[in-house]
């Protein structure tokens, strides 16, 4: 995938514009829960700063109401965690869209919540050239919100007159791209969840493209009875029985095979002190809900995945939280762990069920794309991973006109 990367660029004395992905959990009281995504952005802040650059740093947080922004909304608890982790204060500048506030070489500022600029969500042009007027490089490393169409992300990568990825956006795009576009083989796919609708096009589309698709939660249940095997009263969509049998139709097109479970975890209800059997796919009751994979299935499953030289991976194959049907899950995060296939793995449950069985490190990529994730799997091209391409273009400059303005301002 051809990308200008934040490494390519000479970033001594520019002013240089950061779009993170700074959209954290807060706590009631308005402080932060969680740090884990300003820590992921410090490896290219840091190289900003280590270069000489003049940094200016902007992310949004929640939905807020354009053009008016409240305390609820505000980036100044990312500004205080941000401080401390560079160990340095980190002033908060709010009103920013015509500059006129002072950053110099080595320093860094962030800019308030993007989402209060009237014009961000609709990718706004003309507000993408009133910011551009005081940047000299653009980075995305939001690959989180890549698949936004919107000013900071979109418009003004196309509008500033340098515009590369920094090293998380670039990071994702590698290891995607190793995944999907140049895999190992046997490539393998494992998509589970609850319900086919939800995930109807990413199965469409890595039909046409993996060896091995692997099914499960309530996807699977949606293929089993498509097949004609007795699901009772599991969690499936009968009306997309044919849509299963088309993405089973399109893998057999070129060899390529579904995998579902042979024997189940089926149980009389939805609790963790739930009446359980184990039992074969063709022996569910009517009166029973699948609710997680056999041990043959796990067995099964492991040496498929011992096999495959590529495995994506979204979703769990059983409802982990609870732990009666927590083994299946279990089973799968060990295989892909113990797997010596390029593994990447994404998408919220799928990293609660990576942190709960231990096993982040023995994963070669572990995405924090989350949507953006999902719609790279369904085969779209991001907003703004399009715009980033389409800079790094030979002769490729900024579009749409970039007004002079009186008392620009510069780096001092």
């Amino acid at each position: 995938m051809n990308f200008l990367r934040l490494s390519d660029v000479d970033l001594a004395g520019k002013r240089v514009f950061i779009r993170t992905d700074f959209n954290v959990p807060l706590k009631a009281d308005g402080t932060l829960a969680d740090d884990t995504r300003i820590r992921a952005a410090l490896p290219g802040i840091l190289a900003c700063l280590e270069a000489g650059a003049a940094v200016m740093i902007t992310s949004h947080l929640g939905r807020p109401l354009e053009g008016a922004l409240t305390p609820a909304d505000s980036l100044a608890p990312v500004a205080a965690c941000l401080g401390d982790l560079l160990g340095r204060p980190v002033p908060l500048v709010r009103d920013w869209v015509d500059g006129g506030f002072g950053v110099r070489p080595g320093d860094v500022v962030l800019l308030e919540n993007c989402r209060g600029n009237v014009g961000e969500k609709a990718d706004d042009a003309a507000l993408a050239a009133r910011i551009a007027r005081f940047v000299d490089v653009y980075v995305n490393d939001a690959f989180g919100t890549a698949h936004r169409r919107e000013c900071t992300l979109h418009a003004l990568a196309l509008a500033a007159p340098v515009a590369c990825a920094g090293p998380l956006m670039s990071a994702e795009l590698d290891a995607l791209g190793r995944a999907l576009a140049q895999p190992a083989r046997p490539l393998a796919a494992i998509v589970a969840g609850s319900k086919v609708s939800t995930k109807l096009t990413i199965l469409e589309s890595l039909a046409g493209k993996v060896d091995v698709l692997v099914l499960g939660g309530g996807i699977a249940n949606t293929f089993l009875a498509a097949r004609g095997y007795p699901v009772g009263r599991s969690l499936y969509e009968p009306d997309l029985a044919d849509a299963a049998r088309a993405v089973e139709r399109r893998l057999a097109a070129h060899d390529g095979v579904a995998w579902l479970p042979e024997d189940v975890i089926a149980a009389d209800r939805f609790a963790a002190d739930a009446r359980t059997r184990c039992l074969p796919i063709d022996a569910v009751a009517g009166d029973e809900m699948i609710l997680d994979i056999g041990p043959d299935s796990r067995r099964s499953l492991a040496e498929l995945l011992e096999r495959a030289g590529t495995i994506v991976w979204n979703g769990p194959v059983g409802v982990f939280e609870l732990e009666p049907f927590a083994a299946g899950t279990a089973a799968l995060a060990g295989a892909v762990a113990a797997s010596r296939a390029f593994s990447i793995a994404g998408g919220g449950d799928t990293l609660a069920a990576i942190a709960r069985f231990g096993v982040a490190n023995r994963i070669d990529y572990i995405s924090t794309g989350g949507g953006a994730f999902l719609e790279f799997l369904e085969g779209r091209e991001l907003p703004a991973v399009a715009a980033l391409k389409a800079r790094a273009r030979p002769g490729s400059r900024r579009i749409g006109p970039v007004p002079e303005f009186e008392n620009e301002p510069q780096p001092t």
